[in-house]
């Protein structure tokens, strides 16, 4: 019997996520949300793994034409992915340089928004969960578990809802264990799973991130 694959909005997500997680609570784990959407989603895992919340500041690169579709991701720092199908479109040297080029501004600017007062969460030695909202080709997830695995953690997760079936094959090998709810073979994209999947904005992640942990308080 099929998997049920929908959830009322990413909070409701997020809570089954975390039902999943509980053998982490009490660990202190870094959990690390991809922005925007997965903010709020971290938030609330965070809070109930009683863990800390940061950012993985990864960005997909957009295919010419249809910036929405993804041919691989950079991540802060510079390091970047470029998926196989990337290769079949026959991309030029020049407009891949130059989305990275913007992409990674984009990264930079978030950084000096979310978290102007604070340097970034060191992940070395602890147990790190990087949250998204959904995984479609899976590029800006391979960039960001790259780029915290250069760091050292002591275990890497990836916890996800909803998956292409096959972008969760190529994201399983880079993570040390992997949460995802369901990779339902008629994935379309992420949003067809969510009643509610509305825009997370700026100002909504800055609140998240400067809210003290329910824990803390």
């Amino acid at each position: 019997m099929p998997i049920p694959c929908h959830f009322d909005d990413r909070l409701h997500a997020a809570e089954l996520l975390a039902g999943k997680l509980q053998h982490y609570r009490g660990r202190n784990p870094l959990v690390l949300a991809i922005p925007r959407g997965a903010v709020p989603m971290a938030r609330l895992i965070a809070d109930r793994l009683e863990g800390e919340l940061d950012v993985v500041l990864a960005h997909k690169l957009g295919a010419p034409y249809n910036p929405e579709y993804a041919i691989g991701a950079i991540v802060e720092g510079g390091w970047s992915y470029l998926s196989p199908e990337a290769e079949m479109l026959n991309l030029s040297e020049t407009f891949i340089e130059q989305e990275k080029e913007l992409q990674l501004a984009h990264i930079n600017q978030r950084r000096e928004r979310y978290t102007p007062l604070k340097p970034p969460a060191n992940p070395a030695g602890r147990i790190v969960i990087i949250v998204d909202d959904g995984l479609a080709t899976g590029a800006t997830m391979i960039a960001a578990l790259h780029a915290i695995r250069a760091r050292n953690p002591a275990k890497l997760v990836c916890a996800v809802p909803v998956a292409a079936p096959d972008s969760l094959e190529k994201v399983r090998p880079l993570a040390d264990a992997t949460i995802c709810l369901c990779a339902p073979d008629n994935f379309r994209a992420v949003g067809q799973f969510y009643q509610r999947f509305t825009q997370v904005e700026d100002d909504e992640v800055e609140a998240l991130l400067a809210r003290p942990a329910a824990h803390a308080a």
